[in-house]
């Protein structure tokens, strides 16, 4: 037993070093080009690319090919752990050089904002009026459910967002609402939980859409609803135009989101349901990719809606320059979506 037992000792020493020899050798042989690709590598991950020869850049493409060939044999013959971790972050970070994106993220936000949101938001043009009609009805239905009932008013708008805005409120409430109150945390409340309600519809406007739009559909309705019901609650008391104003100053660009997200969504599903020539998945990759440059842009506005809402609205007192405000945000949105064109190029139109 022991004679067997040192000749297993003695065979598994001989593989060790024989697996450890055959292991240094590999690395000898090829130890120069992963040191050069390395060197390279590192250079240009720190934006030292004056730095770097044009032999160096000429022969990139080649060393990384080597080095990932050198991975496979290294797996495939099972050599060393430090050998295998070592040739694995290597051909990681020299695939990002060869392979990955060329622009930073300043050249990737410069080219979104001069002129790929743009349009891309044309490109689906008519989900996005669409999605405008689907809006403006859902907001006649609100107001008309509720004057048939008021009844309806507590089915559309929650007792926590409505507060004291509620059918039966004097005229002195309602106004007291709209004015006066940057200091007041009820004001407040009211204004965080319709930016939160807007930002949950807009998410899931577009995140429905796969559902061959219709959700999408029926959700701009039921926010929608919830605004017609409020205009309606405030027009009884001769409060319409002080409401409009009070939500212009955030809305207008809230709105807006709302309406860009829902008419990406309905892209999505609109071109599930009709594909056209083209097979269903290819469809849906195509109108998704437009439909996420869109979304993109919705987030930026949803922010843009919040810091509106949360300084400009209660620097801003008073009906007229509240409109202003609202106004001079549809405009610049509208005119940056319609009429701005910039460099579009990368965004196919469908």
């Amino acid at each position: 037993m022991n004679a067997m037992s040192a000749t297993a000792t003695a065979a598994e020493t001989q593989a060790i070093a024989r697996a450890a020899l055959r292991s240094d050798r590999f690395r000898l042989e090829r130890e120069p080009d992963w040191q050069r690709l390395e060197a390279i590598v590192t250079k240009m991950e720190k934006d030292r690319l004056r730095r770097i020869s044009d032999e160096d850049l000429l022969a990139l493409p080649g060393l990384y090919r080597t080095v990932a060939s050198s991975l496979s044999i290294a797996r495939e013959t099972s050599l060393d752990a430090a050998t295998l971790a070592y040739l694995e972050a290597l051909v990681q970070r020299a695939w990002f050089v060869v392979y990955g994106p060329r622009s930073s993220l300043w050249d990737w936000l410069r080219g979104f904002l001069g002129g790929g949101w743009s349009a891309a938001v044309r490109s689906i043009w008519f989900d996005v009026l669409i999605a405008l009609a689907v809006m403006v009805a859902g907001t006649a239905v609100g107001w008309l459910l509720v004057a048939h009932d008021p009844e309806w008013y507590f089915a559309l708008i929650s007792p926590e967002m409505a507060g004291t805005r509620v059918p039966g409120a004097t005229h002195e409430a309602l106004r007291n609402s709209l004015f006066g109150q940057s200091d007041q945390s009820g004001m407040s409340v009211f204004a965080a939980g319709l930016f939160s309600n807007n930002a949950q519809v807009s998410i899931l406007a577009f995140a429905l859409g796969f559902a061959l739009g219709v959700p999408t559909l029926l959700l701009l309705v039921q926010n929608t609803a919830s605004l017609g019901a409020l205009l309606w609650l405030y027009n009884g008391k001769g409060l319409l135009v002080d409401l409009i104003g009070w939500l212009a100053v955030h809305g207008t660009t809230e709105l807006f989101a709302i309406l860009l997200a829902g008419a990406a969504g309905l892209h999505v599903g609109r071109s599930i349901a009709f594909p056209g020539n083209r097979p269903v998945l290819r469809a849906a990759s195509e109108a998704g990719r437009r439909a996420a440059v869109v979304m993109a842009g919705v987030v930026l506005m949803l922010v843009v809606a919040a810091l509106l809402e949360g300084f400009a609205r209660q620097l801003v007192d008073e009906t007229f320059g509240r409109m202003v405000i609202g106004g001079f945000m549809l405009t610049a949105w509208c005119a940056y979506f319609f009429a701005f064109r910039g460099n579009a190029s990368g965004v196919r139109r469908s």
